[in-house]
């Protein structure tokens, strides 16, 4: 129960001084439609309350009040609140919603004179009270000035369930409820990533909601139960159901596939499918990425990114150093030609030295053509670092691996004095490690010798994991020693800025073309003639 000891009424008037009882307003869920699915204390209040108060269409017929009617007594006040539209065609001023604000600041004021009075009143709602529910509407507006109590009641979500006569979720199924008045787009996103679904509020979107699941691949797995736990239940395949005759009170139930004896898994070939998991925040992994996963009978990659993946029941995965890439690549690619649907894992995008370059370099060998390959892209780290400081990469940019475990040193110092002298931001990528510890002072050296010293440097370290660190300064203060293999370094441009705010500061580059400024050298000079040789790797 909430209890409110309030000093003003809906209206606006003060009640300061009132010393008579106000009624308490009753929130009460009837169940699906079966009068006998009701629970005891919602039989109970409705048989004593002095209001019933129910919501109906403009017919003036209320579903709430013929299953409350065996429990109703003589004697009771009623109020019947009717909704003055139904679609969303009205010539109200304020289109269908101020139709409806206005018909809900009517019909609170109706209830609050009968509980202003002392008289308890009892709001009827099918299902559940708060899931999709016209009661809410009214406690919202008068729970904050009189007594109101919930009592939950069986949504229509269990009773469809129920009706199907087969298990909805187990284990780690997840289930995903979606009103079918939401837009396309959004079903087929919540489609396609749940595991068992709930469609509600369908009638006239029946014929929409059907088409995206059938789209998302879903349909052959939905029932359709029409007016669930009642004398004319109606359960079928959702696939042979006409859409003129659906109802508003009628569900589509897809039940997860564990149990599902409508789901036929279809026999596919083996394929291949490189996924990034994003760079350290699960919820940065996209829903793309994780129905990918979710679909794989082998998981493959570096140890420490499938540990950030959950398994589920008889999944196969084969973890291994992350210096076997190649091996890696064979390794899953086999498993497909066998007839596995393989996910191989990545952290941020797989696309960006990752394991995508590793498996398309050997899926192109011939003996490897007939095997499926596909790559879901992720959020990679460049883009997550920029996002945590501002908008670094605003303009043009280049990305960069300090690594030289699989190219030269010298390859890379050449890129980046090209980088340098065309004045691109630079990302840099595998900065260091324990066994490459002088590139990043090398880095340092070659910023010293070719921009000014207020060039603006980001350090974004373990960004969206538990250890982040976000790092702004400057290439006169940058230290190469804070710098390690989970840190990302991004290098302005003469044009990137840092705004102090009081929020925090805010990096950016201006989208609009600037020239490089005064500080620094022109672009068209020859870096090579600016430069001194970098300790610990080549001349330049």
């Amino acid at each position: 129960m909430n209890s409110h000891n309030s000093s003003t009424n809906p209206d606006g008037n003060s009640t300061a001084g009132n010393a008579s009882r106000q009624g308490t307003l009753y929130g009460i869920g009837l169940g699906p439609g079966d009068s006998e699915l009701m629970t005891v204390k919602a039989a109970r209040l409705i048989s004593t309350a002095d209001v019933i108060a129910y919501h109906s269409a403009r017919h003036g017929n209320s579903i709430a009040r013929s299953v409350a009617e065996p429990y109703l007594r003589d004697g009771q006040t009623e109020e019947r609140l009717m909704y003055p539209v139904t679609t969303e065609t009205t010539d109200h001023p304020g289109g269908y919603q101020g139709a409806l604000d206005d018909f809900y600041a009517q019909s609170a004021e109706r209830l609050a004179v009968h509980l202003r009075a002392g008289r308890d009143v009892v709001l009827l709602a099918e299902g559940d009270p708060l899931f999709y529910s016209s009661y809410m509407h009214m406690h919202k507006r008068l729970s904050p000035h009189f007594d109101a109590e919930i009592v939950p009641g069986v949504t229509s979500v269990s009773a469809a369930s129920a009706a199907t006569g087969v298990p909805l979720v187990e284990g780690e199924e997840t289930l995903t409820v979606v009103p079918g008045t939401a837009s396309t787009s959004e079903l087929l996103f919540r489609f396609r990533s749940a595991d068992a679904i709930v469609v509600m509020k369908l009638g006239r979107t029946f014929e929409r909601v059907r088409d995206a699941l059938g789209e998302a691949g879903r349909l052959d797995e939905a029932f359709y139960v029409e007016r669930a736990s009642t004398t004319v239940e109606r359960v079928l395949p959702a696939a042979d159901v006409d859409p003129a005759e659906v109802p508003y009170f009628s569900i589509l139930v897809v039940p997860g596939r564990r149990n599902n004896p409508m789901f036929e898994p279809k026999p596919v070939p083996g394929e291949l499918v490189v996924v990034g998991l994003g760079p350290g925040h699960d919820s940065w992994t996209t829903p793309e990425v994780r129905a990918e996963l979710a679909t794989a009978t082998d998981l493959v990659g570096y140890t420490t990114y499938l540990k950030r993946v959950t398994p589920r029941p008889g999944q196969r995965v084969h973890a291994s150093d992350n210096r076997v890439e190649a091996e890696r690549a064979e390794f899953a690619l086999d498993l497909a030609r066998r007839g596995a649907r393989v996910a191989v894992v990545s952290s941020g995008d797989p696309g960006v030295f990752a394991m995508a370059a590793a498996v398309a370099e050997v899926a192109a060998q011939p003996r490897w053509h007939e095997v499926p390959v596909r790559v879901v892209p992720g959020v990679t780290a460049a883009t997550a670092v920029a996002a945590a400081v501002g908008a670094p990469l605003g303009h043009d940019f280049a990305i960069i691996s300090l690594s030289d475990r699989l190219k030269p040193w010298s390859v890379i110092e050449r890129r980046i004095r090209a980088a340098l002298g065309a004045d691109l931001v630079i990302a840099i990528y595998n900065p260091g490690s324990a066994s490459r510890t002088w590139q990043v002072g090398a880095l340092q050296h070659t910023l010293a010798q070719t921009v000014s010293p207020d060039r603006v440097v980001v350090l974004g370290r373990d960004v969206g994991g538990p250890e982040e660190q976000l790092t702004i300064t400057t290439v006169a203060d940058f230290d190469p020693a804070v710098v390690d293999m989970r840190t990302m370094i991004i290098i302005g441009s003469s044009a990137t800025r840092v705004v102090p705010r009081a929020a925090g500061a805010l990096v950016f580059t201006p989208r609009s073309h600037r020239p490089v400024d005064s500080a620094d050298e022109t672009a068209d000079q020859s870096v090579e003639q600016r430069l001194e040789p970098v300790p610990g790797g080549t001349d330049i």
